[in-house]
């Protein structure tokens, strides 16, 4: 099975807007999946915008 190719490079418009909008309530997986980035990427561009996982998605983790 191929493997979809993965975006490089800068960030969209309305890839920020989505990211900023799945951000605090999807896995992180989900979103990169959505985004076709690899997941080191859409962690490190959420930690450089300050988005946080919401104490409710962290809940359902089990880690709040």
């Amino acid at each position: 099975m191929a493997k979809k190719k993965l975006i490089k490079g800068t960030w969209s418009k309305s890839e920020l807007g989505l990211l900023k909008k799945m951000f605090p309530n999807n896995p992180t997986a989900a979103i990169s999946a959505k985004l076709g980035r690899p997941n080191d990427a859409v962690k490190k561009k959420a930690s450089r915008m300050g988005l946080r996982k919401s104490k409710k998605h962290l809940k359902t983790l089990g880690r709040a």
